[in-house]
């Protein structure tokens, strides 16, 4: 048995700077080490949520670090995650499960702090009794000056489990010898101390180039740089932010099985779609542009954390009537969560749980009527669809109850005998996120268009461990790693 080692904390000197990446990575190394390493963020804020086998929420990157270490996910890898409802406004789940909604004033003052961090340090707690080492992850800058007294998540959460802190600072947006420096040097006497190494991320070029920088770097902070990792395009690991999803515009190509994710304002787990962006039969792109969406074979409406907002925005800019009439000249339609509320004749909210809007009529494409409710279901649900004995997997996480009108037929039936979501001809409704990592769901989708191609089904969980691998492999070469483990002795 591996001798026990400290927690590792990757701070940062901004936001997306690579973080997230690298716990996961070093979740797979450590594994990979013979090691029983567990993710661990204190507060995430992030649309992009999971399910725990338990059914309890938290955020994807942490579930995505806990598969790459080879554990189930658990609400104690995130006490806190934050939902933006708004720019000001976020949802606030703790342990798992909503305790109301906030604004950024009422979250970032001190009041009600303590009870967040006195969460967030219990649920690190039964984490190092159980995994060893702990790989924690801060947010955003550790630089916020402003937010010092009120910080659980970063230096103050390496105090707490006495870390070791490496700084990850992102050199492709530039200014990264002030960043680190200035990262280092902002930081109390205490806490400068905790940080023993710095970590260059998303490096492009000749690394030789950089070698008298790195020297330059060493000698004006004091500490060594364990690593210059270069950028990769090569690795798919999923992402945490939509950030992305812009630039994963595109119109359709000739030759392959054309599907388009309706871009939403206020998308949320836009994860349910990685599986089709590596099947190579397909060609997925995000759009809400009219032309391209009557240019699909497929469209997917995916999750919303403002259905109704959401739904109002595509009836003005015109792609609910592109989707209708996409459908109607042949193209398959299918809903997820949010989507599949909107794919009915109504969504009602009569309480004015997501706003001022109480009611609107849908896309009519299912017999389907929603009503907003204050409930929150979170759940992992084993099911199997109408028709199809396979087992598949998925997760719920959703606010609204949904019903079926005029004898609809189900889309599948869970394990426990409950009927879920709707089929229609060429139109598919679910709240169920996580349905198109199933290959019986994928191949059913894609059927009606695949009499062209022989390409073989695509395996996505052996892709993603794959991919896992390959993280680990790649951030291996270019980090000291038998530095960092000294780092990490007791």
């Amino acid at each position: 048995m591996n001798k026990p080692l400290r927690p590792l904390f990757f701070a940062g000197t901004g936001s997306d700077v690579g973080k997230s990446i690298l716990a996961a990575a070093f979740c797979r190394i450590f594994r990979q080490d013979g090691y029983a390493p567990a993710p661990f963020k204190a507060q995430n804020m992030a649309l992009n949520s999971f399910a725990t086998p338990e059914g309890f929420e938290i955020g994807r990157a942490q579930a995505v670090q806990a598969e790459a270490a080879g554990i189930p996910c658990h609400t104690d890898m995130n006490p806190v995650l934050l939902k933006p409802s708004s720019d000001q406004t976020s949802q606030v789940i703790v342990n798992g499960r909503p305790i109301g909604n906030r604004t950024a004033w009422e979250y970032f003052r001190n009041e009600g702090k303590a009870e967040l961090r006195e969460a967030a340090h219990a649920a690190y707690d039964r984490l190092a009794v159980r995994y060893n080492p702990i790989v924690l992850e801060g947010a955003g800058s550790i630089s916020e000056l402003n937010l010092r007294e009120t910080d659980f998540v970063n230096l103050s959460m390496a105090a707490y489990a006495d870390a070791a802190v490496l700084l990850v600072a992102d050199i492709d947006r530039g200014g990264v010898f002030a960043s680190v420096y200035g990262s280092i040097m902002l930081q109390s006497e205490a806490d400068r101390k905790r940080i023993k190494g710095i970590l260059i991320n998303k490096f492009r070029g000749d690394l030789r180039l950089f070698a008298e920088g790195r020297r330059m770097l060493e000698a004006c902070c004091g500490l060594p740089v364990v690593g210059v990792i270069p950028y990769f395009r090569d690795i798919h690991i999923e992402e945490e932010d939509s950030v992305s999803l812009a630039a994963k515009r595109a119109e359709a190509e000739a030759g392959k099985i054309n599907i388009a994710v309706v871009l939403l304002r206020h998308l949320s787990n836009f994860t349910d779609f990685n599986v089709l962006e590596r099947d190579p039969r397909v060609h997925l792109y995000y759009t809400n542009n009219v032309e391209e969406l009557r240019k699909a074979n497929i469209i997917l409406l995916p999750g919303s954390k403002s259905t109704l907002d959401d739904l109002a925005e595509l009836r003005r800019n015109g792609a609910a009537q592109a989707i209708v009439r996409a459908h109607r000249e042949g193209a398959t339609v299918v809903g997820i969560c949010g989507g599949y509320q909107m794919l009915g004749r109504e969504i009602v909210d009569p309480e004015g749980i997501e706003g001022d809007i109480r009611r609107l009529p849908g896309l009519g494409l299912l017999p389907v009527r929603t009503e907003m409710t204050h409930e929150k279901v979170t759940r992992q649900t084993t099911f199997r669809l109408t028709g199809d004995a396979t087992p598949c997997h998925g997760y719920e996480i959703h606010m609204g109850r949904t019903e079926r009108l005029d004898g609809a037929r189900p889309l599948a039936r869970t394990d426990e005998g409950v009927e879920e979501g709707c089929l229609v001809e060429r139109a598919m409704g679910t709240y169920l996120h996580g349905i198109l990592d199933n290959s019986a769901f994928i191949e059913r989708l894609l059927a009606p268009f695949t009499d062209r191609l022989t390409t073989e089904p695509f395996d996505y969980a052996a892709f993603k461990e794959e991919q896992y691998d390959r993280l680990a492999d790649h951030v291996r070469r270019h980090v000291d790693l038998p530095t960092i483990y000294q780092f990490l002795q007791r």
